[in-house]
């Protein structure tokens, strides 16, 4: 038997700071979404997750809540375990910084970079933010304030260690020219071209001596290892790097897709590269960026009142409607925007009008004219049946695009590109009238084409949403696994014999009272 080609696929290492809200786990549930997809297209996908659990933040906030560091770090774990539970998501491994196997190659890969000469001992002078972890010149700052999160800097000066970078910006810009999949959006590398590469590229400080929880220096244990060097080599200390089992590296490495949001992109697509380029590896194939979620009113922000966290949203509206407003609300150029408003909206037309109604309508109509037994097809079909089948087949192929190119708000917008051709077909088809005029011939194509397209839509919202693509299944009576595989969309039509619908179809999703749901979510974001 042939085995399964690997598809590796991470997400950053999340920093424990809090709870969780929907823009940080909005790139958890994409990558998972993607594995689901490659699962269901037979590759043999690994999911990597985890927390970044070192650093000077670390330290002050467990200090300020009176607790020991690993303490605080274990609290948050078990949390971020919980919320992953809590939204299905299928990670094969969930790596800690803090865990043995890791610490001991970061210093293992730290004594390399030292042998080699790419890391050398200075003195840092600069201006310092502690929430990013991260030193800037008065240059990159904004207002006079970190580029990145807009908190206050301070001046440091300390003794440190510091990564060559400048020996290989030539060599990472030749890498970007000849690799145009390695970046996506292709926007994001004119980004770091512009405004970090071209400028001169500043030599990274890799070592800190004004606090003790990290990573320490084998060679220099006075020092501890500075947060991104430490952090980004979680992609291969997970899968064994340098250790003494390391099946998982060489099976799964280069990573096949790296998903990051757009306020670490600078690290991902500069520092781990370069990183990667020193110790003699092959860089990811892909790494994407995805932008924010935002509120009217900018970021969330605790003080601002304006935080939505997934649970909010699971408990009330399901899980799967938490998912598809993440996957569908934040487009690949821009950021996205939540609003309560859109929310409920997205869910009443969506989910409920377009979906919900479309399988229910479907469902009672074979019930009520064939005692819920799917007809066959006859072969024979009009030029409505051979549209319906052209548009579910093209969506179906440009929904493949879409996702090659990680476009999940596409994708699920060419999934609904289908529902919508299904609901103008019941309007073009008039079942009810071909039913009185007993046009059976009709009536049977018209059935079993919107019970197969239907299929197809439930064969793509697998990724997406596992639990209503099941409930349209079975719904439809579609039993049979081979019905609900990815083989089974490559054509049309497939044998539907014997397939029988439920009885009493259950909506799928039930209509919201639009102005309660809206004045529900903004109390709950305001607690």
């Amino acid at each position: 038997m042939e085995s399964k080609k690997p598809f590796y696929i991470t997400t950053p290492i999340y920093y424990p700071s809090g709870k969780f809200h929907i823009g940080t786990a909005y790139t958890t549930v994409a990558a998972d979404a993607l594995k689901r997809y490659k699962l269901l297209q037979g590759y043999d996908a690994y999911m990597l997750t985890g927390l970044d659990e070192h650093g000077q933040k670390i330290e002050t906030v467990a200090k300020e809540k009176g607790k020991e560091p690993q303490e605080y770090v274990d609290q948050m774990a078990a949390q971020a375990k919980k919320l992953w539970e809590t939204m299905d998501i299928k990670y094969d491994d969930f790596i800690r910084t803090t865990e043995p196997r890791h610490e001991k190659i970061v210093q293992e890969i730290f004594d390399y970079f030292m042998e080699t000469g790419d890391i050398y001992k200075g003195e840092y002078e600069g201006l310092y933010c502690t929430p990013c972890e991260t030193f800037f010149t008065e240059t990159q700052l904004v207002d006079g304030k970190c580029p990145d999160c807009g908190r206050e800097v301070k001046p440091m000066k300390e003794e440190a260690y510091f990564f060559n970078m400048k020996k290989y910006a030539d060599r990472l810009l030749e890498y970007y020219d000849s690799h145009p999949d390695f970046i996506k959006p292709d926007y994001r590398k004119t980004e770091m071209i512009n405004n970090f590469i071209k400028p001169g590229l500043e030599d990274l400080c890799v070592s800190r001596t004004s606090f003790d929880w990290g990573v320490k220096v084998k060679k220099d244990p006075k020092h501890v290892v500075y947060v991104w060097l430490d952090a980004l080599t979680n992609y291969i200390t997970a899968l064994g790097y340098k250790s003494d089992d390391d099946t998982l590296f060489k099976r799964y490495w280069p990573a096949s897709v790296q998903i990051v949001g757009k306020d670490i992109a600078r690290f991902h697509l500069i520092y781990w590269p370069i990183f990667l380029m020193a110790l003699g590896l092959e860089l990811p194939k892909t790494i994407m960026v995805h932008n924010w979620i935002m509120m009217k009113d900018g970021k969330m922000s605790k003080s601002k009142g304006n935080v939505v966290y997934p649970e909010l949203l699971i408990d009330r509206y399901g899980l799967d409607a938490t998912k598809y407003f993440l996957l569908r609300s934040i487009p690949v150029s821009q950021d996205g925007l939540f609003t309560p408003e859109e929310f409920v909206e997205r869910f009443n037309i969506d989910l409920c009008n377009d979906l919900g109604n479309l399988v229910n309508r479907t469902v009672g109509m074979i019930n009520k004219y064939y005692g819920g037994v799917v007809p066959s097809y006859s072969g024979d079909k009009n030029d409505q049946d051979k549209d319906l089948e052209d548009v579910t087949l093209n969506h179906k192929y440009e929904f493949e695009n879409k996702m090659e190119e990680l476009q999940f708000s596409n994708s699920l917008g060419e999934i609904w590109g289908i529902v919508s051709r299904c609901n103008k077909y019941i309007d073009e088809t008039a079942p009810w009238v071909l039913a009185k005029e007993e046009n059976k011939e009709k009536l049977d194509s018209a059935m079993y084409h919107l019970v197969q397209s239907i299929r197809f839509v439930a064969v793509l919202l697998q990724p997406f949403m596992p639990e209503t693509a099941e409930s349209i299944f079975e719904q439809l009576g579609i039993n049979k696994p081979e019905l609900k595989e990815w083989d089974s969309i490559k054509e049309y039509h497939t044998d539907l014999k014997n397939a029988k619908v439920i009885e009493a179809g259950k909506p799928l999703f039930a209509r919201l009272d639009k102005e309660q749901e809206i004045e529900y979510i903004k109390k709950e974001m305001k607690k």
